[in-house]
């Protein structure tokens, strides 16, 4: 008993040894340590975060973690000071088997940056483990007649532990009869056997009971126990003998069933029933070895019965014992070690271990995306496996450390062209034919605001009606963002500037969410022709990323305007002409002159002659577009002293609009109609040499004149000639005429806002002619130089007048 206490103690005190001296070294990219097994909870094993050159404090914020492979949590870490801990129970029989290496695996992740260490923690074995047999009680039967020295081989003891723990040592009760006969056959058996000592007496003693012990050589010692039963047999005395003690064969696993694994042969020295041999496992035989192979009774042949496979049990040993049909029945005893051979049936396996995902548009190369171990159950060749990476992309694979790869980016990626990849990972073996397996990755890619908003085009041109109602809609500008999510969420806003003296928000204004542009207050043609502004489109993301586009908005125009007459025709009381009684058809009496404020064939404006009632034939005529009033015939006396012309000025528009203009005609005699009209002349151009300047004499006016009638040639020459000392001046025009380009209906106009200069000479007109601006931009200019379309719709001859 206290021998026992002290072998307890001591063995606390190996336990304590081990647990304080655990070893680290560093090599091969990894840590070693070292730890007993079955070490209580919160054991140390070792301080991690010291050894792998990481500060404590950072543990936390760095997303320390540990990564064991398939494995519980034996080991944990603790982050507040850095040391790796025994976490639960660790059992190194059930944890590798009987290996003679068993290490557990750790991965040691920290992220800011990414770093991965591989810690091994080797797992050393403790004496935990009896020997044990494979039955409580063996029942021998032994021949009386049995000589000294024979021997009956036994089925030893397994100790699960490895090592000197597992080394067996064995014991017999003491008995005068028997001894046991321990061998080492070679280094995967023992012989051990029971040694016949002295001659049995089956009257003396029929039954033998014998303990055997097996001892391990751990400390503390543990022990395994089985009872022997010999029974004393009568008679038979040759026991059957195989050719060989022991058989040793190698087969391949997967082998089918039936497939004959060796052939045994005994013989006996007896004859008739004592010499006839039935072969048979022993009693003590595993029921695992029973499941797997079967014995011929007849010929001794060894066959499959059921699956063999390497990874499971790579040797079979076994008893087989030859008995004969004598009374008492011999048996004889053989061996038989069948050695496994490997072949590749075992495809290798992928894990995959994300780490970070998804990755963004702005990862550098270099960036680990994952974690991928392999492993493979064959040996060998057969076990060794290489990953490859497919299809071909911006990622690859980086071996780390044995059967451990990263996925690592290897180039940039973009969102907006691939938004994620499906990548599959192929690990293949070294084995013929080659086995592989395969594990598919998706790694989405996560956006960045690296696109700015975009137009279908850089310009939109919008027509407006004027008059419009405040507040209505006019156009809906709309802008992509290839991004996603708040990096795709555009809003709209103007890009402020002044109109004129007015800020462009008080015309028109935005919807921030829609793109809809609306009109704030009505638009007038006559004073904006043409409003030009951009909107921004600016997405949500951070930096926000944005684009402008121009929208030109031509304001369209509607018949407001009614025609004006210019003076000196536009008062209430009507102008009073000189007319001489003598002139002839197609002398011009005066010219009314309008305009109109609008533009195109709003202010395309026709004259018309209203008769007056009860007056015959007038022998006056407007032109329909000049607004000349000239004569259509010779005047006689019966057209009276005094004619009243009534003249209405109208435009094209739809409604139209119009204004009237009263002049008032005075036939005179020849002679006084000269002195007369230079005295009125005097007086217009007195008056308006105030307001407007001179314009220059149609001289081809004059040349129609003189051709008329060769007998008035010195009265016209004289008419002439007072004409260019003292021409008639035009209107006065307050400021200079703009031409503008052509209107959206193909005409052209003078517009009252640009004030329009109308010059026109005296005389015979062979043609009417209209004055007009045009309806965009100013293209002419100059002063002195106009330009007038000819009246016939559809057709348009240009004059310049210098």
């Amino acid at each position: 008993m206290v021998a026992r206490s002290r072998g307890l103690l001591g063995s606390r005190q190996l336990l304590l040894s081990f647990i304080l001296h655990t070893a680290w070294e560093v090599g091969s990219g990894q840590v070693h340590y070292s730890v007993l097994e079955e070490a209580k909870h919160g054991t140390f094993v070792g301080r991690i975060a010291q050894d792998l050159g990481l500060e404590v404090g950072e543990l936390v914020s760095r997303l320390f973690r540990v990564v064991s492979k398939g494995r519980r949590d034996y080991l944990e870490v603790n982050v507040q000071n850095g040391i790796l801990f025994v976490n639960s129970r660790i059992d190194r029989e059930e944890l590798c088997v009987r290996s003679p290496v068993c290490s557990i695996h750790l991965e040691v992740i920290v992220e800011k940056p990414l770093q991965v260490f591989h810690v091994e923690v080797e797992i050393k074995d403790i004496n935990d483990n009896p020997p044990v047999f494979s039955l409580r009680q063996k029942n021998l039967f032994i021949s009386e007649s049995s000589p000294l020295e024979s021997r009956f081989p036994l089925e030893g003891a397994l100790d699960a532990d490895i090592g000197e723990n597992a080394l067996l040592t064995y014991s017999l009760s003491p008995n005068e009869y028997f001894a046991l006969d321990v061998k080492k056959k070679d280094e995967k058996m023992n012989s051990l056997k029971l040694v016949l000592k002295k001659a049995l007496d089956r009257e003396e003693t029929t039954e033998h009971h014998l303990l055997l012990t097996a001892t391990d050589g751990g400390k503390p010692e543990l022990t395994g126990t089985i009872q022997l039963l010999i029974t004393v047999l009568d008679v038979n005395d040759n026991t059957p003998e195989f050719e060989r003690t022991v058989y040793k064969v190698r087969i391949f696993e997967n082998l089918p069933n039936e497939t004959l694994v060796m052939k045994m042969n005994a013989s006996d020295l007896d004859e008739g029933l004592n010499g006839e041999i039935i072969y048979s496992f022993t009693s003590d035989v595993s029921p695992k070895v029973q499941n797997k192979f079967h014995i011929d009774q007849v010929n001794g042949e060894v066959k499959i019965k059921g699956n063999i496979d390497f990874e499971e049990t790579k040797l079979f040993e076994f008893q087989v014992e030859a008995t004969d049909k004598g009374t008492p029945r011999m048996v004889g005893h053989c061996t038989v070690l069948v050695e496994i051979m490997d072949i590749n049936d075992n495809a290798p396996e992928v894990a995959v271990t994300s780490l970070s995902l998804p990755v963004r548009e702005d990862a550098p190369p270099g960036t680990v995306i994952a974690l991928i171990s392999v492993s493979d159950r064959d040996s060998g060749a057969n076990g060794q496996v290489t990953c490859s990476l497919s299809p071909p992309g911006p990622f690859t694979l980086v071996s780390t450390f044995r059967n451990y790869y990263s996925l690592v980016l290897e180039s940039q990626v973009d969102r907006e062209t691939v938004p994620a990849y499906k990548l599959v990972v192929t690990a293949r073996d070294g084995g013929t034919p080659v086995l592989w397996a395969t594990a598919s990755v998706s790694v989405d890619i996560g956006d960045v605001n690296d696109n700015a908003p975009t137009f279908e085009r850089p310009v939109y041109t919008v027509f407006v009606k004027e008059n419009n109602s405040p507040g209505c809609y006019i156009f809906t500008v709309s802008a992509s963002d290839p991004d996603a999510q708040e990096n795709a969420l555009v809003s709209y806003s103007l890009v402020e500037r002044r109109v004129g003296e007015r800020p462009l928000s008080s015309y028109v204004s935005v919807h921030s969410e829609s793109g809809k542009v609306y009109a704030l207050q009505p638009l007038d043609h006559e004073e904006l022709e043409l409003l030009q502004f951009q909107v921004s489109a600016r997405d949500a993301g951070f930096p926000p990323l944005s684009s402008n586009v121009s929208l030109q908005v031509f304001v369209l125009d509607e018949n407001d305007n009614p025609p004006v007459v210019l003076p000196p025709h536009a008062g209430v009381s009507p102008v009073t002409e000189l007319v001489s009684q003598s002139v002839a058809a197609g002398h011009v009496v005066a010219k009314i002159r309008a305009v109109d404020a609008d533009s195109g064939y709003n202010a395309w404006l026709s004259y018309e002659l209203l008769s007056e009632v009860g007056v015959g034939r007038s022998p006056f005529r407007v032109g329909l577009y000049t607004g000349e009033i000239s004569t259509t015939r010779s005047l006689e006396e019966f057209d009276g002293p005094k004619q009243t012309l009534l003249v209405l000025v109208k435009d094209h528009g739809d409604p139209v609009l119009s204004a009237t203009a009263t002049m008032m005609v005075s036939l005179v005699a020849s002679g006084q109609t000269l002195k007369t009209f230079s005295a009125g002349h005097a007086k217009v151009k007195e008056g308006l040499r105030e307001e407007a300047p001179l314009v220059d004499i149609n001289v081809y006016l004059i040349v129609a004149i003189c051709s008329v009638s060769s007998l008035l040639v010195l009265s016209l020459l004289f008419y002439a000639a007072m004409r260019c000392t003292a021409p008639l001046e035009s209107l006065y025009c307050p400021r200079k005429p703009t031409v503008v380009c052509s209107s959206n209906v193909g005409s052209l106009s003078y517009s009252q806002q640009r004030q329009p200069k109308i010059c026109s000479g005296e005389g015979a007109t062979k043609r009417d002619l209209m004055a007009f601006s045009p309806n965009f931009p100013p293209c002419l200019g100059d002063r002195g130089q106009q330009q007038e379309m000819v009246s016939e719709p559809g057709k348009v001859i240009f004059d310049s007048y210098i």
